[in-house]
């Protein structure tokens, strides 16, 4: 069965032969309650059946068999692995990016607020997912997966990238603290703050930032898919959202892409 719900495409990635991918939302899948419907976190405290079951909505969606999908234990790293077959589940790779020229195997990233990166480079036939929260942003996630996609041959000249839904500017407020460490790394990235009318604090422009950092990489091609999951609830999980509603759990949306 496939997804039966809301399922975002990037214009830059879509009708690319040889690829498809989805910027997936919570919609369409089988889980209930906190984790309605489409939780595809297996580190979350959903019924693992079900999200089994997700997740093989996931690939059938993008036209492979459910083992074919992997995603990494995220932990904000600047690791970017280079895969070209599934993994077993008590073997997931503490990364925060897979690479792959590997017909049929479905990369994910999870995300409930952080900002997913889909990439690809269509003349090599290799693609990336990226899971860029701020930390892994600063930290280099996004160069490290663009240097792991050179290693099978692509040339980022001709890499396309997409940014998926994650936490956008009005929903994300942080503290001096957060916002000095970014200003004492560049004066310019004040740009990526503003404190919104009637807040005393500073937000910060996630979905921006991300995009910067893949421009002074040298990704020319890059397209924001990026509603806030925070405020579009009924689309996304978030896990922002959750704290502030005082829930224990939170579920994951997942954005994928393979090479077909």
């Amino acid at each position: 069965m496939t997804i039966g719900g809301t399922v975002l495409t990037a214009a830059n990635l879509s009708g690319v032969a040889g690829i498809r991918h989805g910027f997936f939302t919570r919609q369409g899948g089988v889980s209930d309650g906190l984790y309605s419907t489409l939780n595809c976190g297996l580190g979350s405290k959903d019924e693992p059946a079900c999200v089994i079951a997700n997740r093989g909505r996931v690939a059938a969606h993008l036209g492979a068999a459910t083992d074919n999908l992997i995603t990494a234990h995220q932990s904000h790293t600047a690791m970017a692995l280079v895969v070209d077959e599934p993994f077993a589940r008590n073997a997931i790779p503490r990364v925060d990016a897979f690479v792959t020229r590997t017909p049929g195997l479905v990369l994910g990233a999870l995300a409930a607020d952080c900002a997913p990166v889909l990439f690809a480079d269509p003349t090599a036939g290799v693609v990336a997912a990226a899971h860029a929260g701020w930390r892994g942003a600063v930290g280099g996630i996004l160069e490290a997966t663009i240097a792991a996609m050179e290693g099978l041959g692509a040339d980022r000249a001709r890499v396309r990238a997409a940014v998926g839904p994650c936490i956008n500017l009005p929903s994300y407020e942080v503290g001096p603290e957060f916002e000095a460490q970014f200003l004492r790394a560049a004066i310019d990235n004040a740009r990526f703050f503003a404190t919104p009318a009637g807040k005393a604090r500073a937000h910060f422009d996630l979905p921006g930032f991300v995009a910067h950092r893949l421009t002074e990489a040298g990704v020319m091609n890059i397209e924001r898919q990026s509603p806030c999951t925070y405020a579009g609830e009924t689309l996304f999980f978030s896990y922002r959202r959750n704290v502030h509603q005082g829930k224990l759990d939170y579920g994951r949306q997942i954005s994928a892409i393979v090479v077909t």
